[in-house]
């Protein structure tokens, strides 16, 4: 049984600059896992697998953002509309004291990033695999076959947030959130049974004040 989002997110001033509120984060994770889960539904319903298991964790990663962003969209009462596939940013805002923003996703405790440096405001979602019960082990040994959202953060990025790397003759470049990035951004979701963080390090530690 997933937990109610509305239970797990809290407000920000962040939120706020960006036109967002927690019950729109709260009602984008659920929609998130509702998706996942009727998708599952039928996969298994005709003899195949998980999707977690059937497609790559770039690509799970990927649609994951593509339905949170549809999430906000739904949940945003007309704030928000998303834009073209594959076009920064991710949500354009479009009415009075929305801006436009970016989404970005990462696997557990992974950095968030993306192929070029994007400054301004973001939504960072980061998520783990489960069991199928909810049950969750930290390690890559243990990874389950069901996508759970644990966090979400949101702010503004500066391009000193980002570390870039471009080594020729790679198609991949690369620009991660640093460790400062994420500091810079207020967490407004957090699933504690779901973090993938030692329970005695101080980044649980710092979650667990502002969600316990």
């Amino acid at each position: 049984m997933r937990p109610n989002a509305s239970k797990l997110v809290r407000d920000s001033p962040k939120l706020l600059e960006l036109g967002l509120g927690a019950e729109c984060i709260g009602l984008a994770v659920d929609y998130v896992h509702e998706v996942l889960d009727s998708i599952d539904e039928k996969l298994l319903e005709s003899g195949g697998q998980r999707l977690a298991e059937l497609v790559e964790l770039a690509n799970l990663s990927a649609i994951l953002g593509n339905l949170f962003r549809g999430g906000i969209v739904r949940a945003s009462g007309g704030r928000f509309v998303a834009n073209a596939p594959h076009t920064y940013p991710d949500l354009l805002g479009v009415k009075p004291g929305c801006r436009d923003v970016e989404i970005k996703v990462a696997l557990e405790a992974n950095k968030p990033k993306g192929h070029l440096v994007k400054a301004g405001p973001h939504v960072t979602v980061r998520y783990v695999l489960a069991a199928d019960t909810g049950s969750y082990v930290r390690g890559k040994e243990n990874r389950g076959n069901v996508a759970w959202i644990w966090e979400v953060r949101v702010g503004e990025l500066k391009e000193y947030h980002f570390s870039f790397s471009s080594t020729e003759g790679d198609s991949g470049k690369t620009a991660v959130i640093r460790a400062a990035g994420m500091d810079a951004l207020d967490a407004v979701y957090c699933d504690l049974d779901r973090v993938p963080m030692a329970r005695s390090g101080r980044s649980f530690a710092k979650l667990a004040m502002l969600f316990r």
